[in-house]
């Protein structure tokens, strides 16, 4: 039991890291990759129907690393205390900012939010993990850049999946761009792992990069995902060792009836939530031009 709750919250943190990704990355470059109010609600309407959706996997995994493992839930969130509320003024900024934004005449501010609210996150995940792994802060300092860079890469990557027009062809200009620092932090915070997911994870965000010149933007997006996904493999392949130092597994686990209930409700609710999402990324699969975000 103790094995299947660890498996079942680092599946849990993967889907987050993978779907808020394009969502932090999306915010962060909408400015970027837009010249006029039109494009700018048309970079953001590829989020829109899915972005309060997404941030469910993070309450779900915090959720169940509280109920499975409260030593180490709590471990890691008095130590981290700052950075994970920093964390939580970022995501309300950003859903105020993306909330509001068409309701008021001047959007400067909501912009602004927007990505103040997707930066900050982006970078204090990896800055929280890395030191959770290496305890330090150059680590912390690294892994922050590298969940920042790979965001800008994983969002431009969507963008220019999901979107028509000039806006298309910004992202994957901006793509290619973010593609440099994104495999360049890789190498240097993900080689110390030294794990074979780790390095295979270079080696996805590599082909994305390749992927993205030659346009085939459903396969990139399919990399940069796959890249992020062995990555947090990799993280969590190490955190099964010492979730926290001093601290193993087996003693942070609760007892084994907790477990048991938790095994069950699970398997109730987990099915229906993959369902539901699954079907409201199907729905809103269409890429978004300038007229339809007009409308």
């Amino acid at each position: 039991m103790i094995d299947l709750w660890f498996i079942i919250i680092a599946f849990l943190w993967t889907g987050y890291f993978v779907l808020e990704g394009f969502d932090f990355g999306v915010g962060l470059l909408a400015p970027l990759v837009s010249r006029n109010s039109a494009e700018h609600r048309q970079s953001l309407q590829t989020i829109g129907p899915v972005w309060d959706g997404n941030e469910v996997w993070l309450i779900t995994a915090v959720g169940a690393m509280f109920a499975a493992f409260p030593a180490w839930y709590a471990g890691v969130f008095s130590t981290f205390y700052l950075q994970v509320t920093l964390i939580l003024v970022g995501l309300i900024v950003r859903g105020v900012g993306l909330e509001w934004r068409g309701k008021v005449r001047n959007p400067l501010w909501c912009d602004l939010g927007i990505v103040v609210g997707s930066a900050l996150p982006a970078f204090l995940w990896g800055a929280v993990f890395a030191d959770l792994l290496f305890g330090s802060a150059l680590a912390a300092v690294l892994g922050g850049a590298f969940t920042l860079a790979v965001c800008a890469l994983h969002g431009a990557v969507f963008l220019a999946l999901k979107t028509a027009g000039r806006v298309r062809e910004r992202a994957r200009v901006v793509a290619l761009a973010a593609a440099v620092p994104a495999l360049a932090l890789a190498v240097v915070t993900l080689s110390n792992l030294g794990s074979i997911p780790a390095l295979t994870s270079v080696a996805a965000l590599a082909a994305g990069a390749a992927l993205i010149w030659r346009r085939r933007e459903g396969w990139a997006f399919a990399t940069t995902a796959g890249a992020i996904v062995l990555a947090t493999l990799a993280v969590f392949m190490e955190l099964r060792v010492s979730p926290l130092p001093g601290l193993t597994l087996a003693e942070a686990a609760s007892g084994p009836y907790t477990l048991r209930v938790l095994s069950w409700i699970g398997l109730i609710t987990l099915p229906f939530i993959l369902v539901y999402q699954g079907w409201t990324y199907w729905v809103f699969r269409k890429r978004v031009t300038v007229s339809a975000a007009a409308a």
